[in-house]
């Protein structure tokens, strides 16, 4: 027999047949092209990566359905003829030559697919855990995210190292989760902003600790902050500062910051970000529990039955480990302190923090207006140094820029100001949520508000303090009495983006 008159060949001969298996070679080619480009070249792309690891996969997979489908479809009509004599299933007679050949070559095409669709697979499943599909492919809700994570001390560690962490059961939750996240983004319903804190983050002792682990703490580490007053001078000062980060927790030598491992704390949060803690409780080593609580906002205790208790862990306060984002001031500080911004530019600082604080509809429009209202202030105040230093003033704009870039995102109406940082106490209440000196328990104890407890004051340089004295207490750039114990740093710092006084923001 011909194999034009082979039954196997005349299932195949159909349009629908035809159409998946040039559906299957094409998409096949295309697989194979681009992992070969992303070999050779080094090219990423999370949106060619959608293309290589599941349209085309999925185009190959629905093209060889295709086949057998179409056959089926012919098979079924020639049984509609009982005289053609067609058994109800197919024979498979390999002493036929044709029946052979075309068992051989889809014996050899299934290899192929199973190579093809294996590589695929596996580097699909290598590119869902890359953070170019985590920050890249969701451009526009996850560009603040993304460009947080990019700049931050966490920038070589995979996204899915802290938002997953090992095993398959938070695997599978998170691949649940980003279903939802896909959709939202599919039907443009995702929350300008992203809400935080999230709420089924995995807890941080099976995340941070694989790297920061709690045995290898040490009891301090010094540290000195770099700050510049928003004056025509942009004056320097810095704090020399022992950090108490803690010795080993759960062991005699537990204390400083990281006593609070050492211990169950748990709380009840005021607020969905955190920002205020009413209850307290902490578990000593022989098991009894003692409760404090904010006397200005008393729970009953119905209330504090019915409430839902969180135990304190690494995020409570390291709450923006990764994705950091810094005020103006802070920023311009560190450009100031590493010489990417010259200092000699009178009230450079200042200027920036001002403009930078101004509310713009689009990235767009900030670059534009930060380039304007830098160039235009000195034109106008300082001729003499718009001409001597233009090249020092065009670098100073262009750092800025990169400063709003990195932290003001208009799309996503995100700001520095948008996510709590509960590391020290600066911009928001952080440590002073429960050490303001005023959770009190029945018995009377105090969460204390000694600073002491945390940190030392190893040294300090600023303007109001003589040179060559020591100073061991913290000096305030301004004298303001009393207030300096008595009004947390975040009541007035909260309220711009300058880091001292005098900016015209306090």
């Amino acid at each position: 027999m011909e194999l034009k008159n082979s039954s196997i060949y005349r299932y195949l001969m159909n349009s629908t047949s035809i159409i998946g298996a040039l559906m299957a070679l094409i998409a096949s080619v295309l697989i194979i092209a681009f992992l070969l480009l992303e070999a050779f070249t080094g090219l990423e792309n999370p949106y060619l990566g959608m293309f290589v690891y599941f349209a085309f996969p999925g185009m190959l997979i629905f093209g060889l359905l295709l086949i057998p489908v179409g056959a089926w479809r012919v098979r079924s009509r020639f049984r509609k003829h009982p005289e053609l004599g067609i058994p109800r299933l197919p024979r498979l007679d390999l002493n036929d030559p044709h029946t052979l050949k075309l068992s051989i070559f889809f014996i050899l095409a299934s290899v192929v697919f199973i190579i093809v669709v294996g590589t695929a697979s596996i580097k699909g499943f290598e590119f869902t855990e890359s953070t170019t599909f985590c920050g890249e492919l969701c451009h526009v809700v996850m560009q603040p995210e993304h460009t947080a994570w990019s700049n931050s001390p966490h920038a070589k560690v995979k996204c899915v190292e802290c938002h997953v962490g090992p095993g398959a059961e938070w695997y599978v939750r998170a691949k649940l989760s980003g279903l939802r996240q896909v959709w939202a983004v599919l039907t443009h319903s995702w929350p300008t902003p992203i809400e935080t804190p999230i709420e089924n983050l995995r807890p941080a002792r099976s995340t941070c600790e694989h790297c920061h682990w709690p045995e290898k703490f040490y009891a301090g580490r010094q540290k000195i902050f770099y700050h510049y007053a928003p004056n025509e001078d942009n004056t320097p000062r810095e704090i020399n500062m022992l950090i108490k980060i803690g010795g080993t927790p759960k062991t005699p030598n537990a204390m400083g910051i990281h006593w609070h491992i050492g211990r169950e704390v748990t709380f009840i949060p005021g607020d969905k970000k955190r920002l205020t803690i009413p209850y307290v409780a902490v578990k000593g080593k022989d098991g009894t529990v003692t409760e404090y609580m904010d006397p200005s906002k008393p729970l009953s205790r119905d209330e504090i039955a019915k409430a839902t208790k969180r135990i304190m862990d690494c995020t409570d306060c390291h709450n923006k480990p990764t994705h950091i984002y810094y005020s103006p001031g802070e920023e311009m500080d560190r450009n100031f302190a590493s010489n990417t911004i010259d200092r000699g530019l009178p009230y450079i600082k200042k200027v920036a923090v001002d403009l930078l604080e101004k509310p713009y509809a689009s990235t767009e429009e900030a670059v534009k207006a930060l380039d304007a209202g830098i160039k235009d202030y000195y034109t106008k105040n300082y001729p003499e140094v718009a001409a001597k230093k233009g090249a020092a003033i065009t670098q100073a704009i262009g750092q800025i820029q990169n400063i709003y870039k990195r932290n003001y995102f208009p799309k996503m109406k995100v700001s520095w100001k948008t996510y709590p940082n509960h590391i020290g106490h600066f911009y928001t209440a952080g440590c002073f949520r429960c050490h303001d000196g005023k959770h009190r328990s029945p018995e009377g104890k105090l969460i204390s508000k000694d600073c002491k407890l945390c940190h030392e004051v190893l040294g300090q340089i600023q303007e109001n303090i003589p040179t060559g004295k020591k100073v061991t207490e913290f000096v305030h750039p301004v004298d303001i009495g009393n207030e300096i114990y008595k009004t947390n740093c975040s009541e007035c710092h909260a309220a711009g983006g300058y880091d001292v006084p005098g900016g015209g923001k306090h």
